[in-house]
């Protein structure tokens, strides 16, 4: 089966390269496509936004992967890593504010010019998970 699959907006920041650790007080404006600009309207009452792109510059897929090279060796779909065999990520991050067709966030963990799929409202009731299990390896990772 194809999917297809058009970008709503695109990522501007002033990241140039992917690194680990220290995405937490990037700040990034998305900006959506104009004709999806209305379907923005009510974001700014949420505090978080899921942030769905397509990691543009990918170009090696893997099967298994040491987690920003320290972790131990496990399979892609264990990790949030690149490499993936559809170079989907997600993100959760702040709503700084939202002025016409671009929405400003803080925290997306992306460089300038990557391509956004979707925007999904932080909603507790679907996505926090109380008492989750991850592996001790995780508090090794930089955020």
């Amino acid at each position: 089966m194809l999917i297809s699959m058009k970008p709503v907006g695109i990522v501007k920041n002033n990241e140039k390269s992917q690194h680990f650790g220290g995405w937490g007080n990037v700040i990034s404006d998305i900006a959506v496509n104009k004709k999806f600009a209305p379907a923005l309207d009510g974001l700014e009452d949420y505090s978080h936004a899921v942030i769905v792109y397509w990691m543009h510059q990918v170009k090696k897929h893997v099967i298994k992967h040491h987690p920003q090279g320290i972790a131990p060796l496990v399979g892609i779909f264990a990790c949030r890593c690149q490499g993936r065999p559809n170079p989907i990520g997600i993100s959760a991050v702040k709503i700084v504010r939202h002025r016409k067709n671009i929405l400003t966030v803080k925290g997306l963990d992306v460089v300038n010019g990557t391509p956004v799929l979707d925007v999904k409202p932080y909603t507790p009731q679907y996505d926090l998970v109380n008492n989750a299990k991850v592996p001790a390896w995780t508090k090794m990772l930089r955020y």
